[in-house]
């Protein structure tokens, strides 16, 4: 008995060292990675991004749509990186400042996914990281094959 449980914890450990070694952090032109984030991790055939904020230092923008769409593209970036599509994208979760941009949120929203949207949770958070944030939006996605 002690025996099969000492092969089945070696067999366990030697199957998540080797589930280790698929996990990939992905870094699209432009981003970078920091000592406490990754854009994206693609593990297998799964990819997970970090929650992609609308602002930008070069084109700022303070209306939801705008802010809506530079988030998707920043998804986007981080999904085509790690070798999938938008079509691919099997669950977002949208943080939002104010329940106000639920509607202008949806209405960008919908252009990156205009047939069969992923499962999708949106949540009205106090803040967001940057003070000028008003949208934040993360995804996990699937590498087609």
């Amino acid at each position: 008995m002690r025996t099969s449980f000492v092969a089945a914890f070696v067999i366990a450990v030697s199957v998540s060292f080797a589930a280790g070694a698929q996990r990939q952090q992905v870094v699209p032109q432009g981003m970078a990675a920091s000592a406490t984030l990754s854009p994206g991790i693609r593990h297998g055939d799964l990819i997970y991004t970090s929650g992609q904020l609308g602002v930008s230092r070069d084109a700022p923008d303070s209306t939801i749509q705008g802010q809506t769409k530079k988030s998707l593209e920043n998804v986007k970036a981080v999904v085509e990186a790690a070798g999938s599509t938008m079509a691919n994208v099997l669950k977002c979760t949208v943080f939002l400042v104010d329940t106000k941009d639920f509607a202008g949120m949806n209405s960008v929203y919908s252009q990156f996914f205009p047939k069969e949207p992923p499962a999708r949770s949106t949540v009205i958070v106090a803040a967001l990281v940057s003070p000028a944030a008003r949208i934040e939006i993360e995804c996990v996605a699937a590498v087609g094959k």
